[in-house]
């Protein structure tokens, strides 16, 4: 689908997600068929009936009582209270005290700065959406941001791409931090070298009206002695909590106190959850498709956070965390004792968050969407209610230069993911038509063969006027031969144009060989279109399943 001729010239174009490379089978088909995949999702976030179904089950479940909303609301006000929180962000909060609201809730790791780009996409995806389950279903729906700071993989989140001025890629990284790579990030602190990580943003960002606002509101989130999950929950905040966000730091001991209860259930009954997960990935991949996550059969879906971050398995009525063994019984009255020291690993992590909030839709990326697909029956294990999962917005993003070189030569956006010249090839190809060079020929040979036949007959009436007749013809080849060498350097002038421009919207489109929404840091949408680019999206990059959208900012 496109959009409409009569649409304004920098309009969004919606591209079926079909027509891209790097759209997964299952993606395709959870946007296009779903009913293929309809047993292993709790229902189809395209059906109305969907939602009025799973909002009441969600409001009613136990889990989300009046004490429980009351203590949710707590921990998060004393969250916004630390970070300096909006105030729509703060009013979105306390929200969910009450009984009758619900949440749309996405997440991702504390990447630098933010992340890439598609951590923006995900966040208005669930604001957008969040606004919808309001308008269409009369029920209080508020957005949530799980960051997500228990992983360890510093190498993820450590660094930071932007495009530079001279359309090349620059990566902005963190050193190595006290604990990186064995520690949760959320146990990182930034240090004084995070001033030379500016140093290098700066030095690449093209300077724009708003280059001076994004790096003085990013140095305020990433301050020497913050937490390194503290400054991106910061950070994503004062960009989104305007739009009433709300940002969860997952690794909040006062919450962890209100999934105990899963947790330990966790600790008693593993490894129930891997082998149901795995059980869900065989069923996927006999039906053409892959499982995402393969868990180990004696893996418990938890880790412990004490000392770093370590893995739990289980054997004969025994329980070994990293080096230690200990009985499943003294496991988990631990876990009970102290559910601040164990983490959930990505099996058990969305069932902790919709303990936590009443998640009536997920907003996911095509990864997270593959291991929610391995999850319904562990849903169901737990008692909790799984939520509709809606693929989040997704978008390439042009600047007018990119957007203009794309509709002239009528190139779609796929063309530019092949790292390749092949169809800049064809386009040089067509700059200078075989038509001009045979007829530059064709004239050179033309003007030789009636010079020839005009110096054979002169003669008879002047023999002298033979020479002449021969002068003036190689004075005309002389003069076609320059003609022909500046119709040359125009093409070849064309071509270095033609290259630039080619090569000016590949970069722009597949950075590093990869879609924007991926490589790049949200930062670069920042810098480029300032405050109002919350709002851009919100109006022109809404989540619509199956679509990709090609914007011009």
């Amino acid at each position: 689908m496109t959009t409409d001729t009569a649409a304004p010239a920098n309009a969004p174009t919606s591209l079926d997600i079909r027509t891209l490379s790097h759209t997964t089978p299952l993606a395709r088909d959870y946007a296009w068929d779903f009913t293929r995949l309809a047993a292993f999702f709790s229902g189809d976030p395209a059906r109305p009936d969907a939602w009025r179904e799973l909002i009441p089950r969600v409001l009613g479940h136990p889990v989300h009582d009046a004490a429980a909303r009351r203590r949710l609301a707590a921990i998060l006000a004393d969250q916004q209270a630390a970070r300096g929180a909006p105030a729509p962000a703060r009013a979105a909060a306390a929200s969910l005290g009450r009984t009758d609201t619900v949440t749309v809730v996405t997440g991702q790791q504390a990447g630098l700065f933010g992340g890439p780009i598609y951590t923006l996409l995900k966040a208005a995806s669930a604001i957008a959406i969040a606004r919808r389950v309001e308008q269409e279903f009369g029920t209080p729906a508020v957005p949530v941001f799980w960051v997500d700071v228990e992983d360890h993989d510093w190498a993820e989140v450590r660094s930071c791409a932007v495009l530079t001025a001279e359309d090349t890629v620059a990566t902005a990284s963190v050193p190595d931090l006290p604990g990186a790579g064995s520690r949760p990030v959320g146990q990182l602190t930034l240090e004084a070298s995070i001033a030379d990580v500016f140093t290098t943003l700066e030095q690449a960002l093209p300077p724009t009206p708003f280059t001076a606002d994004v790096l003085a509101a990013l140095r305020e989130a990433y301050r020497p002695g913050t937490g390194y999950g503290r400054a991106c929950a910061a950070w994503i905040e004062s960009v989104l909590g305007p739009h009433g966000l709300v940002v969860f730091e997952s690794d909040d001991p006062a919450a962890k106190a209100l999934v105990a209860p899963l947790l330990a259930r966790e600790a008693a009954t593993a490894p129930r959850t891997s082998r149901l997960a795995a059980e869900a990935g065989r069923a996927l991949t006999a039906l053409g498709y892959h499982a995402q996550v393969q868990p180990a059969e004696d893996a418990a879906a938890l880790f412990s956070l004490a000392g770093g971050r370590e893995s739990v398995s289980v054997g004969d009525g025994s329980v070994r965390v990293g080096g230690s063994t200990v009985a499943r019984e003294e496991f988990a009255a631990q876990v009970t004792a102290a559910p601040e020291a164990y983490g959930p690993n990505v099996l058990l992590r969305p069932l902790v968050q919709d303990t936590l909030f009443p998640t009536v839709c997920y907003v996911a990326g095509p990864g997270e969407l593959a291991y929610l697909a391995q999850l319904k029956a562990v849903y169901d294990a737990h008692d909790v209610p799984m939520p509709l999962v809606q693929p989040r917005a997704s978008a390439t993003f042009l600047d007018s230069n990119a957007a203009r070189f794309m509709a002239r030569h009528r190139l779609g956006l796929e063309t530019f993911a092949a790292q390749d010249e092949r169809a800049l090839n064809d386009l040089l190809a067509a700059q200078l038509p075989a038509e001009v060079d045979a007829s530059a020929e064709d004239a050179a040979t033309g003007i030789a063969r009636l010079m020839d036949a005009l110096a054979a007959v002169v003669p008879a009436v002047d023999a002298t006027l033979e020479g002449a007749v021969r002068s003036s013809a190689g004075r005309m080849q002389d003069d076609l031969k320059k003609l022909r060498g500046k119709i040359l350097q125009a093409a070849k002038r064309k071509d270095e144009t033609l290259r630039r421009q080619y090569r000016h919207t590949q970069v722009q489109s597949f950075p590093d060989g990869g879609p924007q929404e991926r490589q790049l840091g949200l930062v670069v949408l920042l810098n480029r279109v300032g405050p109002a680019l919350v709002d851009r999206l919100l109006s022109d990059v809404p989540p619509v399943t199956g679509h990709h959208w090609l914007v011009t900012l």
